[in-house]
């Protein structure tokens, strides 16, 4: 879509929920696709609360959607505020859309053209490489569903004049005044002083983040023609032996493409190379390289990426989902010195030997889920069927 004066063929059949902060864009968006799409649109507004008028522009939103007959949903969150406060309010609004939004409904988000080019402009100045230049893609998978930007070849021009011609209302952020904000300093200072000296300069710079994202789509292949030939992921983790067999600039398009698959924050180059340097140690050596909040952990010549966040979540285990229903059903973690017995063994075994010969890593072991029966041991996440043997 080049303007807002047609439909957007895409989302033609689609059910479709926009993300409404109140801004002038979202409100935008909001009337645009109401418009075109009476009764296929909800609205979802993540409320932050990280500003004194966080429950205004939660208000103001909701009362937009009733005036207009629109399903409106708030989400609350409350982020810790730490170093990296920007990154945890990103990871909480996307996961908590992430599961509001059902397999059938696309999530759509009012950027536009203008923020493309601010987008690659803090890439470029960060010193990115081809992910980063190729800034927001137009359509991108999101959870079990999708993620579209409608309006990213409009300008903001565009978007102005559209709700000044609908005589629409909206608030202001107070923080988009903030130039200690590096994308306001782009929005407020650098570009003005750029379009006066170059023509056209928001949409050339576009056009060049649409280059990118070409040459982007090329790495992605290449990484997984290279996944498939060399057998390098195996249940989720990467294999380290066939990994290093390839030259290091694919290694480590491999490992960029596997890292943006689990959507995690892309590491720097000093700790990618750092990880391509350690996987060479010895099979034994305890590798683990932090970024954010992530982490990399090496075990029998396989990488383990975490989001430390979410390591503490139980994994879904069919014996937990059977148990849980019976009466006086606990569960409880390993003690050291600990003997079990399998089911279809006559003799117990310690069950740190069990683990071992599982592959369980070191670190996950202390918390796997032990699950009891009127104080009898039953199963053991990840292990199985299994009776505990007092020590004598």
């Amino acid at each position: 879509m080049e303007d807002l004066a047609n439909k957007d063929p895409f989302l033609i059949g689609k059910k479709i929920v926009v993300a409404l902060s109140g801004g002038v864009d979202s409100v935008v968006l909001l009337h645009f696709l109401n418009t075109n799409y009476s009764g296929s649109v909800r609205a979802v507004h993540i409320n932050h609360n990280l500003s004194e008028f966080s429950n205004d522009w939660k208000e103001f939103c909701e009362n937009l959607c009733v005036i207009h007959n629109i399903e409106f949903k708030c989400i609350d969150l409350n982020i810790i505020n730490s170093s990296n406060i920007e990154e945890n309010a990103r990871k909480c609004r996307y996961n908590s859309l992430k599961s509001d939004i059902s397999a059938d409904e696309i999530l759509c988000t009012a950027h536009h053209q203008d923020d493309q080019a601010e987008t690659l402009l803090l890439q470029l100045f960060r010193g990115s490489g081809v992910a980063g230049l190729a800034s927001m893609p137009k359509l991108k998978k999101f959870g079990e569903s999708f993620l579209y930007r409608p309006l990213l070849n409009v300008t903001k021009q565009q978007i102005n004049d559209y709700a000044s011609e609908n005589h629409l209302e909206w608030v202001e952020d107070d923080s988009n005044k903030n130039t200690q904000f590096k994308r306001n300093l782009l929005r407020l200072e650098l570009i003005p002083k750029l379009k006066s000296g170059f023509d056209s300069i928001v949409h050339n710079i576009s056009r060049s983040a649409n280059h990118q994202a070409e040459a982007l789509k090329l790495m992605h292949d290449l990484a997984q023609i290279d996944i498939e030939k060399y057998r390098l992921v195996d249940n989720d983790k990467i294999q380290v032996t066939p990994l290093l067999k390839l030259p290091s600039r694919r290694i480590a398009n491999v490992l960029r493409f596997y890292i943006n698959q689990r959507d995690f924050l892309m590491p720097t180059n000093k700790v990618l190379a750092e990880l391509i340097s350690v996987m060479g140690a010895k099979s034994d050596a305890q590798v683990l390289l932090k970024w954010h909040c992530y982490e990399v952990r090496r075990f029998n010549d396989e990488l383990y990426f975490f989001d430390t966040e979410d390591e503490d979540k139980p994994l879904d285990c069919p014996y937990f989902k059977e148990l849980q229903v019976k009466s006086n059903f606990e569960v409880r973690y390993r003690k050291e010195g600990q003997r079990v017995k399998l089911k279809g063994k006559k003799h117990s075994s310690s069950l740190k030997k069990i683990l071992q010969e599982s592959s369980i890593p070191p670190w996950q072991r202390d918390k796997l889920r032990m699950y009891y029966i009127d104080g009898n041991l039953k199963a053991m996440e990840l292990i199985g069927e299994m009776s505990e043997v007092l020590n004598k």
